[in-house]
C-alpha cells in the first residue's frame, strides 16, 4: 500500500490484519520450539510441566543428557560447521572468479554458460544429490577397475557433501558478487592503472574493498545455506553426519526437548550473525 495514495479504512485494517496473521504464522512455531526447550518433561510438546535447564546442561538426577553434554550431537554440530566453512570458502572464491569472468570478458557461449551456472538452482536438492552420488560412484568404480586407484573422496562422505552443496551455492555467490561488480565505476580502476599501479595492487586496494559488502553477504548466506541443508546432504552423507541429518535420525527414534534446545541455540546464533552484519552495514553507510 502506497501511503501517499488515498485508501479506505477497511483496506488499512485488512492490511494490518494480514500483517499480524503473517507474523503469527511465521514466528509462532519458533516461539513454541524455544518455549518447550525449557519444559520439564521427556517430550517436546504440551502440557507445560515446569521450567528446567536440563535439556541444555543435562541432569544426573533425572538421567538426562543435555545439548552441551551430548558428545554425538556436538560432534554433528562441529561437522556441520566444518562443511559450511569449506562450502563458504569455495563458493566465495569461485563466485568471485565467475563474477569477473561474466562481467569483464566477452566470449562465445557466454549466455549459455550463464544459463548453465543457474541450472543447479532450479534442480530439486534430492535430485541434485542423487545425480552427484551416481556420477561420483561411477567415476570411483572406473578409476578402481581400470587404474587400480581407490578414490575415497568420491564415495559417500563429507567431500561429496561439500561438492553437492557447493554446486548450487556457488551460483548464488556468483549472482551476488556480479550484481555489485556491475555497478563498479571502472574509471577508478583506469585512473589507478594510469598512475602506475599494477593490476594486482588495483585489485587489492580498489576493487576488493568495493566488493567487500557483497563478499561478506554472500559468505554469510553461503554458510547459513550450507549449515541448514538437508535434501542434498541426505543423499551424499557418509559415517560423519552433519547436524541436520543427526536431528532427522533423532526425530525418527523419538523426539526429546534436546532437539528444541538445539533449535533455540541455532536461532540465537543466526540472529546474532544477522544483527552483526546489519550493524556493520549501518556503520559503513549506504552502498556506493
Amino acid at each position: 500500500m502506497i501511503p501517499s495514495l488515498p485508501h479506505s479504512g477497511w483496506s488499512s485494517a485488512l492490511t494490518r490484519l494480514y500483517l499480524v496473521a503473517f507474523l503469527i504464522f511465521l514466528f509462532l512455531p519458533l516461539v513454541t520450539v524455544a518455549l518447550f526447550a525449557f519444559n520439564d518433561a521427556p517430550y517436546p510438546a504440551p502440557p507445560w510441566h515446569g521450567f528446567t535447564l536440563d535439556w541444555f546442561f543435562g541432569s544426573v538426577e533425572h538421567r538426562r543428557t543435555g545439548l552441551f553434554s551430548d558428545a554425538e550431537l556436538l560432534g554433528s554440530l562441529g561437522t556441520s560447521v566444518l562443511v559450511a566453512v569449506w562450502v563458504t570458502t569455495l563458493s566465495v572464491l569461485i563466485g568471485l572468479c565467475n563474477a569477473f569472468l561474466m562481467e569483464r570478458f566477452e566470449f562465445r557461449g557466454k549466455g549459455l554458460l550463464a544459463v548453465c551456472m543457474l541450472v543447479p538452482l532450479v534442480i530439486p536438492g534430492v535430485i541434485l544429490g542423487i545425480s552427484i552420488l551416481a556420477f561420483a560412484s561411477r567415476l570411483a568404480e572406473f578409476f578402481n577397475d581400470y587404474m587400480g586407484l581407490e578414490l575415497d573422496f568420491l564415495r559417500p562422505g563429507l567431500p561429496l557433501v561439500v561438492l553437492g552443496q557447493f554446486s548450487y551455492i556457488a551460483a548464488i555467490t556468483t549472482l551476488t558478487i556480479s550484481a555489485r561488480l556491475r555497478r563498479f565505476d571502472r574509471t577508478l580502476e583506469e585512473a589507478a592503472l594510469n598512475l602506475g599501479a599494477s593490476r594486482w595492487a588495483t585489485l587489492q586496494t580498489i576493487i576488493l574493498p568495493y566488493l567487500k559488502p557483497a563478499l561478506i553477504g554472500s559468505a554469510a548466506v553461503s554458510f547459513l545455506m550450507s549449515f541448514e541443508n538437508f535434501n542434498t546432504t541426505l543423499m551424499l552423507v557418509g559415517a560423519n553426519s552433519p547436524l541436520t541429518i543427526m536431528m532427522y535420525g533423532r526425530m525418527r527414534e523419538g523426539a526429546t526437548p534436546v532437539l528444541n534446545a538445539v533449535s533455540l541455540f541455532l536461532m540465537l546464533a543466526s540472529a546474532i550473525l544477522a544483527l552483526t552484519l546489519m550493524r556493520r552495514t549501518q556503520r559503513r553507510g549506504p552502498p556506493a
